[in-house]
């Protein structure tokens, strides 16, 4: 972690659904090399915050700032949000792999389309990463022949593939069996130990607590509590972070 100039930066964000208000004026800042887990109960604006900074969602208020494009501004080019998201990667809940192409397949086209890079390259690329994630045997496989665990992996495997500066994850591991969470976190911790900027939404609490570097808590859509991971998640100071970590470990 540096003291540059924050990767992202959140100043009194707002979000609103129609009459209800999901973000509260959140603030906060990203620096490159940061783990950050966001928590909270489901409903607390988490996904909504992560989805804002690579604007699948649009902010009612305040200002975000992410790799110094302004997404705060209604009127951000279509050439800027796709600088945007090629430097910010995304992992979601469920895997959105095409099932009509192989895992190969799948963590070259982004690459190719959107990059311009020649196949070799993209191929180069795709087998180091599936190598990375301990899925090159799968190269050839169909996402149906994948097990949850292997499909997350893929997933991450190909965000990737587009060299991203930052990395979000939205629940990575809620829609998995409870045996393949490990593997998929296994990835995530040494990505982090590798220095990737990451923000992730989770309800792994060992995970907060042992890979990011520092914890935001979420409650109605206003940070309640944030600090050093290991401090905020083993000494909470709020009754409501207590009482959800009590939730969470019962």
């Amino acid at each position: 972690m540096t003291t540059s100039a924050p990767v992202i930066s959140f100043n009194n964000v707002r979000k609103s659904y129609g009459s209800l208000e999901v973000l509260r004026g959140i603030t906060g800042s990203l620096y490159k090399g940061d783990v950050v887990s966001i928590i909270g109960t489901s409903g607390c604006g988490k996904s909504t915050l992560l989805r804002c900074c690579n604007r699948l969602e649009t902010i009612n208020g305040g200002e975000l700032k992410v790799m110094d494009i302004d997404l705060s501004k209604t009127n951000v080019s279509s050439q800027k949000l796709r600088q945007l998201r090629t430097k910010v990667g995304m992992v979601f809940q469920q895997f959105n792999l095409f099932p009509h192409l192989s895992v190969l397949q799948n963590l070259m086209l982004a690459p190719s389309q959107v990059l311009k890079e020649s196949k070799q390259e993209c191929l180069d690329r795709a087998l180091h990463y599936l190598d990375k994630v301990g899925l090159s045997s799968k190269a050839d496989a169909y996402p149906e022949q994948l097990s949850g665990g292997q499909k997350q992996r893929v997933a991450i495997a190909r965000s990737l593939c587009m060299k991203p500066e930052i990395m979000l994850f939205d629940e990575p591991t809620s829609a998995l069996d409870p045996e393949l969470v490990g593997e998929v976190l296994m990835v995530m911790k040494q990505l982090a130990e590798e220095g990737m900027t990451m923000v992730v939404v989770t309800h792994e609490m060992n995970f907060a607590r042992d890979v990011a570097n520092r914890v935001i808590f979420l409650n109605q859509g206003v940070v309640e509590e944030q600090g050093d991971a290991h401090e905020v998640l083993t000494n909470p100071q709020c009754d409501r972070l207590k009482a959800f970590l009590h939730r969470m470990n019962n």
